[in-house]
């Protein structure tokens, strides 16, 4: 099962300075977004305005386009 992490979510984190340009695994668990044995799927409610390289297990396809539409990257592990 996935651990569901929305854009508007990320985009709040970034806008407060909890990370820069790039998010991983690693950085949602020490956020606690997430737990450390879980998959994250990254979903497309909300908007995002900076460009951040995101790296998780699943991206929706509304998640995906918004992350490159913003100038950043999907990466899928």
């Amino acid at each position: 099962k996935y651990q569901p992490i929305n854009l508007d979510k990320i985009q709040n984190l970034a806008e407060n300075n909890m990370f820069k340009k790039e998010l991983n695994i690693d950085q949602m668990v020490e956020l606690h977004l997430i737990n450390k044995n879980d998959l994250v799927k990254i979903l497309g409610r909300g908007k995002l305005t900076i460009p951040i390289k995101i790296t998780a297990h699943k991206f929706s396809t509304s998640a995906k386009s918004a992350i490159e539409a913003a100038g950043g990257k999907a990466i899928t592990l």
